[in-house]
């Protein structure tokens, strides 16, 4: 069985927990910050759990 390949891009951007999930950051954080307010800002600072429905393709790309 050959070794699989881990997509690069994707390992940058999700970590894995130790329950097996994927962990990522919020969207939108990076410019056009001034119209948004400070407590959304606030909320995009902050990592979430990637949903499910994109879970399994997720760990496909991501198998180590």
């Amino acid at each position: 069985m050959p070794k699989l390949k881990t997509s690069r891009a994707a390992a940058k951007r999700f970590k894995k927990t130790g329950t097996g999930k994927l962990k990522r950051m919020k969207a939108y954080k990076s410019h056009i910050l001034t119209k948004k307010s400070t407590k959304r800002k606030r909320n995009l600072r902050k990592a979430t759990i990637t949903d499910a429905t994109n879970a399994k393709v997720m760990k496909r790309i991501l198998p180590y």
